[in-house]
């Protein structure tokens, strides 16, 4: 098919409508285009459980074995399982998924060796074009010679265990925890990467079902979470975990049916990374997470980094700093010893530990680490975003004590609260954060700010 990739390729990966936007003649085409650009002559391939994902993978693996590369398929994984073989089998790797998207979707998360990852600056944008060209009917490069061998190979077990292997759980004390895996890929990998821990597992939502058949398998919107907070209650759990649909990102309820905000959990996890590392190492954190994150990063002794939102640049500053870990407001956390990858069930198993390793319940665990009240994000569709940004600075610059940064748009800084302004890059949105010391605080600077974009 001739396909109109500039709606299919997006900044860091492929996705759009199968067959509408794309189809098997197309994947196999990105598979000789992903061996051309990374040059390899060895590659893996994980797809999930979407009911396009097996042939569409099949597709891909027969474009790149025609280019010489054998083709490793590890079936069904979750994105950070594609993200271990890639590691640990130092290869470049394809995952066949689109996350939270519904069932029409599919798409193609691409890495090198070592699961560096492949966006537009890092070859993403090479492999459009040979795709284009190709689809419309320029000449492809001669098959190779001798073609690519394709195996299968498990390596859910070995995933499992390196995680496991990574946080000391043989203290925790039995924990009843709830998951609802959002009929994604969390019900494939949990039941392994929990075995044997004295959890008193509650299973919700583990049919892999990509059609989501009870609820978008995006925890971050609050509707999706709904159906966990309920259960955690009426089984009088200790917590509760939810997981996207390629499982790669994890939201965490407590005993009381209330989510813990993905910055509290960084905190967390910081905590006991730079603990895990002698109390010094660097932690990345985009600017939109609380103000607790570089705090609580100080008191530990590690150094914090901001930087902007989005995974590309948090990827690239942890492998720049060597940081030791990551996390950002959107429930994606980066471990160094990950590949510098994100995995949302690595910050799960720290949860459980952190847990199980005192007498607390999880409410009163996380109170230190979520110290001020955020609005979460507000969007605006504006006529002109520069002018709209260009307004609000000018509100506030006759101010004492603010400060400004335009790190990724705008960022207001006063003693008590802070907030930022910055434009999408696909919508005429403005996206407004603010965090303040207390809720009314709050409410009073993110309606100013409102104020003064919408009237």
């Amino acid at each position: 098919m001739v396909a109109d990739l500039s709606q299919l390729v997006k900044a860091y990966d492929v996705r759009g409508v199968v067959p509408d936007q794309w189809d098997e003649s197309l994947a196999e085409l990105f598979g000789s285009a992903f061996v051309q650009v990374t040059t390899a002559d060895a590659i893996v391939i994980g797809h999930d459980m979407r009911p396009t994902s097996p042939a569409l993978s099949a597709a891909f693996a027969r474009g790149a074995a025609a280019r010489g590369a054998d083709v490793t398929l590890i079936g069904l994984c979750s994105t950070d399982q594609l993200y271990y073989a890639s590691g640990a089998l130092d290869l470049p790797g394809a995952m066949f998924t689109a996350s939270h998207n519904p069932a029409q979707y599919n798409g193609i998360k691409m890495c090198r060796a070592g699961a560096a990852p492949v966006g537009q600056d890092t070859g993403l944008a090479e492999i459009r074009t040979l795709v284009e060209q190709w689809s419309e009917g320029a000449p492809r490069p001669a098959a190779a010679t001798t073609p690519g061998t394709i195996t299968e190979r498990d390596t859910l077990s070995d995933y499992a265990s390196h995680l496991r292997g990574l946080v000391d759980l043989t203290a925790i004390r039995p924990l009843k925890v709830v998951v609802d895996a959002g009929n994604g890929m969390g019900g494939h990998t949990v039941p392994t990467v929990f075995e044997g821990l004295p959890l008193d597992l509650v299973p919700m939502y583990f049919e892999l079902d990509g059609t989501f058949p009870h609820h978008e398998a995006n925890p971050l919107d609050p509707k999706n979470i709904v159906d966990l907070q309920a259960r955690v209650l009426a089984e009088g759990a200790d917590l509760g975990l939810a997981f996207d649909g390629d499982a790669d990102r994890c939201f965490v309820v407590d005993e009381r049916g209330t989510g813990v905000s993905p910055s509290a959990i960084t905190a967390l996890v910081a905590a006991r990374e730079l603990a895990r590392n002698g109390g010094e190492g660097i932690v990345i954190h985009n600017l939109i997470t609380s103000s607790s994150v570089p705090e609580v990063v100080r008191e530990n002794g590690g150094t914090p980094v901001r930087t902007r939102v989005g995974h590309s640049f948090i990827k690239a500053e942890m492998a720049e700093h060597g940081a030791i870990f990551g996390g950002e407001h959107s429930a994606h956390y980066y471990f160094r010893d990950f590949w510098n990858a994100d995995t949302g069930m690595l910050a799960a198993l720290h949860v459980l530990a952190a847990l199980g390793g005192q007498q607390k319940p999880l409410s009163e665990l996380v109170a230190e680490y979520d110290r001020y009240t955020g609005s979460g994000e507000i969007n605006s569709t504006v006529a002109d975003q520069s002018a709209s940004l260009t307004k609000v600075k000018r509100a506030y610059g006759t101010r004492e004590d603010i400060t400004f940064d335009d790190l990724d748009g705008l960022t207001v800084t006063a003693p008590d609260w802070w907030f930022n302004l910055r434009a999408s890059n696909t919508e005429p949105l403005l996206r407004l954060n603010v965090e303040a010391r207390d809720e009314k605080t709050m409410a009073a600077v993110r309606d100013e700010v409102l104020g003064l974009i919408r009237g």
